[in-house]
């Protein structure tokens, strides 16, 4: 009865502050709701079609009208905001661990406090800020993590002691916490009355919005959105949005070429009570008592308060949907461990009259993160969906972020993490979304240490030598559905202890890691590498070689069995892709690129060679498997199991020769191992796997051999100041941004995505810089370990984040990599990045609010320091340069 209230009162307003809506509407008969006339025909085409008239429908009609395109038509199939926007709790939170979700919610914010002047329309929006508990060391360490985030980017955040909590919120029982992180500017509003809002400003700006409309399916012809099918007519559009909701993965399949949107609904519960004897004060602030699974926060003198239980239960599993949202059935049971925890944070409640316990749909995805981004498969199909319960908070930004991808062909931030091109369709199955959610909810709440891994939909793609490399200790983690080595436990170590070790410090595996890094570094190392993406591109005269040519960075024209290390860039000079080809004949191309570039290269590639029956690529990713042949002894054992000559001189650094290996012959093997070390790729065709590594193994007994994971190769890589794609290399970083200037071919007068900006940056220089940091005054054993996203500091001021950092085990320190920017002081404006500038700084890094003495360089060290040194003999500033 609450949320109907709420509910029709929104509508009520927004009809009231909409002219063109009490236009349409005065001619209305009082009949049922299902025997309404429409209130207008619909235009038989226009540019951008939205479906869905909740919180992202409108937020992205908003920003798309504000942006100045006006042909535009929402369609809602019920009524505006009567999906699970109607039923959110309507809390706005930056407190987020992922920092492009973290801006998203900054803006909205922002947006929200100032949409009810713009529009007229009240939002119910109240700054209440917000607390987050810890009742543990550990939670306290990552709520620490967030607020050195939040203060960088300027939104007052501070730990606060237990005893502030209850200065700010009298009612809260702080009895067993040991701190909270208060957030002064997070506030409450009223979901519905937002997506009104928003409405109401997109319908001024020419907007077209129809209730009660349908969409069936999303015409498509040659890879692009023609139109759309309703229940009311065809509209013909050029681009069509995606912002169904939980209904968003249903119409992804709708059509005849399906766009899979890989999200799941879950049935998610929250208590409102009547209001206390004393009303709660309206600006009191909201409880987010993580450990408890709980959120509370006031609702008209009296609480609303939700949870993450850990026993979520899954919705619509069998294709049942309702039109829109009612309240779905009350289950106390199911709610009483987090109407326990409620009682227990606020023990005065036990004599409060409760009004109704509200029970709603919302759509999680596989990773915890939203949707949002155009299909890999139709061109001008554009998705904004999954938010994982964080609609509202998204709701600004995620639209703001998708009308600039529309408009201007790429957002203004890097939004890779929610891009839907992260998923392909095996992560689609029913099957594996129901069993994820049913993980990923509770996951909510639960401590996010670095390095954690999903347990369910695993072993879904692994490679033939799985089982073998399982039997000999392997520790598994899982990159876009495949399964890959992070290490191999020795025999006798407490596997169930090391599992289930979880920490922000110094973790179980250290000396495992480190005995198999100095292995890579003395003797000879496998790592299984086969779930790299792996394309195969061909043509019957020179089509590939020109394509590639004005596709790629750097210089492909080269001798048959090069390997050329080049970027595939955008038109800023961006990375959308950090790859190594092999040229395998004068027509023929094999390219490697990450794991999870399979679906984004593969889209981009597609949009962007010529449509010419000569030219072909292929996705082999599935063909070859990957083995790292990484070490000084690795000559010494791919030479006794092949007949050709494997010196330097036959077989130069960045080759690539198509060899036998043992009995199997077409192995293309490349003097390449992504680390820096010497070694070889051997890409082996998949049905000779098991029987290679064999014999790989078998040789190189004698040699020292042994298995390793990743994480001793992520180790090598960083000490040698090896950038990553997606990790450090987005579609905001250029070659000149990161020392890469010798990879791009601008002096050999050929034309290529991206040239115009790299030639404006080499002539004016950068304004951030990739940089190596070494942390000087760390104690491995006892300080919290840097991850990644740590603030860095020079001479006390903020200049950037780390991307990526680990323990070099050759440096017996720290490691990170980062991004150096140079803001004036006065005015905060951009400016150039010089090498004086990185090398005259005094640099500190943050993590979780302490911060660490650093070195920076831009340069790696020497690869002739190979024997490890006490940390007190080691002088970091003398090692000769690479």
């Amino acid at each position: 009865a609450a949320g109907m209230f709420l509910r029709l009162l929104s509508d009520t307003r927004w009809r009231a502050a909409n002219p063109k809506w009490r236009r349409m509407t005065s001619s209305r008969r009082s009949t049922s709701s299902t025997a309404e006339p429409h209130p207008a025909s619909l235009p038989a085409q226009a540019q951008v079609v939205i479906c869905g008239g909740g919180i992202m429908g409108t937020s992205v009609a908003y920003h798309l009208s504000k942006m100045g395109w006006k042909d535009i038509v929402l369609l809602e199939q019920g009524r505006l905001a009567a999906g699970t926007t109607r039923f959110c709790a309507g809390i706005v939170s930056t407190a987020r661990h992922v920092s492009i979700e973290l801006k998203m919610a900054d803006y909205s914010n922002k947006l929200y406090q100032q949409l009810e002047q713009e529009t007229g329309v009240k939002t119910g929006y109240v700054k209440t800020g917000s607390i987050s508990l810890a009742q543990t060391q550990d939670r306290l360490i990552s709520l620490k993590r967030i607020a050195s985030s939040l203060n960088v980017m300027g939104i007052p955040c501070e730990i606060i002691t237990p005893k502030q909590v209850a200065q700010l919120h009298p009612l809260i029982n702080i009895h067993d916490l040991v701190g909270a992180m208060y957030v002064p500017e997070d506030a409450l509003v009223s979901s519905a009355s937002v997506s009104l809002a928003l409405a109401t400003a997109a319908s001024r700006n020419g907007v077209q919005i129809h209730e009660r409309t349908s969409v069936s399916h999303v015409a498509v012809q040659n890879g692009h959105v023609t139109g759309v099918e309703t229940d009311r007519g065809q509209i013909q559009c050029q681009y069509f949005v995606n912002c169904a909701g939980q209904w968003a993965y249903e119409l992804g399949h709708s059509g005849k070429e399906p766009v899979n949107i890989p999200l799941h609904a879950c049935e998610h519960f929250y208590l409102l009570t009547h209001p206390l004897k004393e009303p709660l004060a309206s600006s009191l602030p909201t409880i987010v008592d993580p450990d408890g699974r709980i959120y509370i926060r006031n609702w008209q003198g009296g609480i609303l308060s939700g949870g993450f239980e850990k026993n979520p239960k899954p919705l619509f599993t069998e294709g049942r949907n309702q039109l829109e949202i009612q309240n779905l059935q009350e289950d106390w049971d199911h709610f009483e461990p987090l109407l326990s925890a409620l009682l227990r944070r606020m023990p005065d409640l036990e004599a409060l009259q409760i009004m109704q316990l509200v029970n709603c749909p919302e759509s999680f995805t596989p990773d915890m993160r939203c949707i949002m981004g155009e299909s890999p498969t139709v061109q001008g199909y554009f998705v904004l969906a999954g938010m994982n319960s964080a609609g509202i908070s998204y709701g600004g930004g995620a639209g703001k972020y998708l009308a600039e991808w529309m408009v201007n062909g790429y957002p203004s931030e890097n939004v890779w993490p929610l891009d839907l091109k992260r998923f392909g369709a095996l992560q689609s199955s029913r099957t594996f979304l129901r069993h994820r959610v049913m993980e990923v909810m509770p996951l909510m709440c639960d401590l996010k240490v670095p390095r954690w891994d999903f347990q369910t939909g695993r072993q879904l793609r692994t490679s033939p030598l799985y089982d073998r490399l399982d039997a000999q200790g392997a520790r598994w983690m899982e990159k876009h559905g495949f399964e890959r080595v992070k290490y191999f436990v020795p025999p006798g170590k407490d596997l169930l202890d090391l599992d289930q070790s979880k920490t922000f410090y110094k973790p179980d595996w250290f000396d495992i890691v480190g005995s198999e890094v100095k292995c890579c570094k003395e003797a000879v190392c496998v790592i299984d590498m086969s779930s790299f993406t792996k394309f195969e591109i061909s043509s019957t005269g020179d089509q590939a070689l020109e394509s590639l040519q004005y596709l790629f960075s750097n210089d492909l024209d080269v001798p048959v069995g090069h390997v050329v290390h080049t970027g595939m860039l955008n038109e800023k000079g961006g990375y959308e892709n950090d790859c190594s080809i092999a040229r395998l004949s004068k027509r023929s191309f094999f390219m490697i690129s990450p794991t999870d570039q399979q679906v984004h290269c593969w889209a981009w590639l597609k949009n962007r060679l010529p449509d010419d029956g000569n030219l072909t690529m292929e996705d082999v990713t599935w063909k070859y498997t990957a083995l790292n042949l990484i070490g000084p002894r690795a000559v010494d054992v791919l030479s006794e199991l092949s007949y050709a000559p494997i010196t330097p001189e036959h077989f130069p650094s960045l080759f690539c020769k198509e060899m036998s290996v043992g009995y199997a012959n077409g192995i293309r093997v490349m003097s390449i191992t992504h680390t820096g070390e010497p070694g070889f790729m051997l890409y082996i065709p998949i049905e000779y796997a098991l029987h290679v590594y064999n014999e790989v193994m078998n040789m190189g007994q004698k040699y020292g051999i042994r298995n390793a994971g990743y994480y001793a190769l992520r180790s090598l890589r960083i000490e040698k100041f090896f950038a990553f794609w997606g990790q450090d290399l987005d579609a905001f970083t250029t070659p000149m941004e990161c020392g890469r200037e010798f990879q791009v071919k601008l002096e050999k007068g050929m034309q290529f995505v991206g040239q115009e900006a790299l030639l404006e940056q080499k002539q004016n220089g950068v304004y951030k810089r990739f940089t190596m940091f070494i942390l000087e005054d760390h104690d491995t054993d006892m300080d919290l370990w840097p991850w990644w996203g740590e603030p860095i500091f020079r001479n006390g001021r903020y200049v950037g984040k780390t991307t990526s950092s680990a323990y070099s085990y050759t440096l017996e320190r720290h490691v990170c990599l980062g991004f150096v920017q140079h803001f004036d002081e006065k005015t905060g404006e951009e400016l150039v990045v010089t090498t004086d500038f990185i090398n005259q700084g005094e640099y500190e890094i943050d993590i979780a609010g302490q911060r660490f003495q650093a070195k920076a360089k831009l340069y790696p060290f020497s690869s002739l320091f190979t024997h490890r040194r006490r940390k007190d003999e080691v002088e970091l500033s003398g090692y000769q340069r690479e």
